[in-house]
């Protein structure tokens, strides 16, 4: 398992998951309710979620080696393409939407953490970390890395979001993060259409 893998994992998913509408969701759970019960719950929904998507990930290493860049570059440009152009405003409604389905807010301690849990389960299916997840399985061919680091990403933006969001948003607009977020993709997409050309 390679160490720098799971770094280079870690920052992608974490700066891609702070500005999406799971993140936000976490964090309006986590003002109705007790932050570390919201934050179980999405760790736990989390781990399904980073399972399933390096099991596709290695499905998807099956492919040929030149349609397996062509997939990994695309998957690239339209994580960039969704951060870069997708309205802040339509992801905060997103997860501001996404945590209103939870009411009433539970408060037994095996409630929220069951809210939390599947709330994040629903809302996560198909999003941006989890085909990033898939997409980083098959760019790096080190399955046990990108779990590390994706993980270890989507514990850590849930974290500041049940914990800090409103506070980091008042120093970090999210418009910015956001912005970094593409751009970190963008950078990939380039390297694998110049890997394609040459």
């Amino acid at each position: 398992m390679s160490a720098g893998v799971v770094a280079t994992v870690f920052v992608l998913v974490a700066v891609a998951e702070l500005p999406d509408k799971t993140m936000i969701a976490t964090l309006v759970m986590g003002s109705r309710s007790r932050p570390l019960l919201v934050w179980l719950g999405a760790a736990a929904a989390f781990l399904v979620h980073v399972g399933l998507a390096v099991g596709a990930g290695r499905a998807i290493e099956l492919l040929p080696r030149e349609a397996l860049e062509i997939v990994v570059t695309a998957l690239f440009f339209a994580g960039a393409v969704l951060l870069l152009v997708v309205p802040v405003r339509r992801e905060e409604a997103a997860g501001q939407a996404e945590a209103d389905r939870a009411q009433p807010v539970p408060t037994r301690p095996w409630k929220v953490v069951a809210t939390a849990f599947g709330v994040i389960l629903v809302g996560e299916f198909g999003d941006l970390t989890q085909l990033l997840t898939v997409n980083l399985v098959g760019k790096y061919h080190d399955p046990w890395a990108v779990f590390t680091g994706a993980y270890a990403g989507l514990l850590t933006a849930s974290a500041i979001g049940a914990f800090g969001g409103r506070a980091l948003l008042r120093v970090l607009p999210l418009e910015w993060i956001r912005r970094a977020g593409g751009l970190a993709l963008l950078g990939f997409a380039a390297y694998g259409i110049f890997t394609l050309a040459t």
